[in-house]
């Protein structure tokens, strides 16, 4: 054993646990949270908020509180992805405070930087709960079949009458007195579990090769079953609850973890399409997707109808009036568009923080999809690696339909960016999801007990392991 472990050290195979690092790079975090916090108020208001003491210390305390947690119930888990989710949610939380300083300044409703802060908290709650609770990702896998039937009844939720309730056109939304909640960003995380499972037991048979065509093999067609059932589903959300987002997210997830489960490009051959027939159909006999397709391909022609293209071209202009480096926190008038502490933040912050800030957000969102692509990579079983690779997908698509929407690439889909727009429901789903990747993380670089050295203690800093 000792001899194995110094080839290991030899071949540089060593599993360092890495938590002094993540602290580190929180402390970066949190200096970027609470920095730009007080930034915003010198930027509008001439003075650091008199309640920053207090703000930063709350910020604080959530943060190290998930550090803690997962330095105890997860010690072998990636050191970056808590601090890159920490930078952004505070960046978010500091340019939604920003709006709220607008909003208030127009009489307008307000507080929502406050809020955001509580479901900041409850999130990070349920992130703790989820690492300290579920010890093992596999445990997941008996319990397939419930999680997708729950995940379905919880996205038929908003059609019941008297529970569900639309906003903004899409009915995706159910109250209860004065609480409302989005169910959909909780089935987002049912369904990647329910895809991994049900694909673990039936890759094999999914992964069989039909007719050629083109030096592509299809897949057989009594195996297309899976595939439409999720191209009906996407479109009835589409059709019914007018949410194309979601309608989106979900295809593309399913297609996603199908292709990356068979390594058969003919899915997708197949999943694209029935993306093209769907988005066709749609076009002509989906009002909400017709005006989405109008406003992207010329905003300036609806500009002032009912419903218009106001919202985005107030955003191209803010953009562009930010240029490269911004106008600064405070020189700019990112509340002329509507939403722009939820749908549109991207835009606020093109428009204070320039080109670069906007860049900086997604180079960090392209760190914490790399660290979920490198947990399945290096994840032991392939149950695990389905979820770790759905759940990248899902940030990935979210990030890239608000983003392109925002900035014209692609029609508005009404997705919310995770952990900088204000919406409680998007930011607790999203910490469950870091915390699931941080558990299948720590479960793939924890070194296996048998390779590891008899002498080793269970706290030592860095434990040597074959990679076989």
């Amino acid at each position: 054993m000792a001899e194995l472990s110094q080839t290991s050290s030899l071949m540089g195979f060593v599993h360092r646990r890495r938590r002094g690092a993540e602290l580190f790079l929180l402390v970066l975090a949190l200096a970027v949270g609470v920095g730009a916090y007080a930034a915003v108020g010198l930027g509008v208001e001439g003075e650091i908020p008199a309640d920053i003491i207090g703000y930063g210390g709350w910020l604080a305390a959530l943060i190290v509180a998930a550090h803690v947690v997962v330095r105890l119930t997860a010690p072998y888990a990636d050191p970056v992805l808590l601090p890159v989710v920490a930078a952004l949610n505070g960046l978010g939380l500091a340019v939604i405070h920003r709006l709220d300083l607008a909003y208030e300044a127009a009489d307008q409703t307000a507080g929502f930087a406050q809020k955001q802060l509580t479901w900041m908290t409850l999130g990070v709650a349920l992130f703790v709960a989820t690492l300290v609770f579920l010890r093992d990702h596999r445990a997941l896998q008996r319990i397939t079949y419930t999680l997708g039937l729950t995940a379905i009844v919880l996205l038929l939720l908003p059609m019941v009458p008297g529970l569900g309730t639309s906003i903004n056109g899409a009915r995706i939304w159910i109250r209860l007195g004065a609480f409302s909640f989005q169910p959909g960003e909780v089935a987002k995380v049912l369904l990647v579990i329910a895809f991994a499972g049900y694909l673990v037991l039936h890759r094999d048979a999914l992964a069989l090769a039909g007719r050629r065509l083109l030096f592509v093999d299809l897949p057989r067609g009594r195996d297309l079953g899976p595939i439409l059932a999720m191209w009906l589903v996407s479109l009835g959300i589409l059709v019914f609850q007018h949410d194309l987002g979601s309608s989106l997210l979900f295809f593309g997830l399913f297609l996603i973890m199908l292709y990356v489960s068979t390594e058969r490009p003919g899915w997708l051959v197949v999943g694209g399409l029935l993306f093209v027939g769907g988005a066709w159909a749609a076009y002509f006999l989906v009002p909400n997707v017709t005006n989405r397709v109008n406003f992207w391909l010329h905003p300036m022609e609806y500009y002032d109808k009912s419903p218009g293209s106001f919202q985005i071209v107030e955003a191209m202009f803010g953009m562009g009036w930010g240029g490269l480096i911004g106008r600064g926190f405070g020189d700019g008038s990112p509340d002329r568009v509507p939403f722009a502490n939820s749908d549109f933040i991207v835009s606020s912050i093109g428009e204070e923080l320039g080109l670069t800030g906007v860049i900086a957000v997604i180079l960090m969102y392209g760190i914490m999809v790399e660290r979920a692509l490198r947990a399945a990579l290096v994840c032991r079983d392939g149950f695990g690696k389905l979820i770790a690779t759905g759940l990248a997908g899902v940030l990935a698509l979210q990030v890239f339909v608000v983003i392109g929407g925002v900035t014209r690439l692609i029609p508005l889909t009404g997705l919310t960016t995770p952990f900088l727009s204000y919406g409680g429901s998007s930011l607790v789903a999203n910490w469950v999801i870091i915390a699931l990747l941080l558990r299948i993380s720590d479960q793939a670089r924890r070194p296996a007990p048998s390779l590891a050295p008899e002498d080793e203690q269970p706290d030592s800093e860095t434990t040597q392991v074959v990679k076989l």
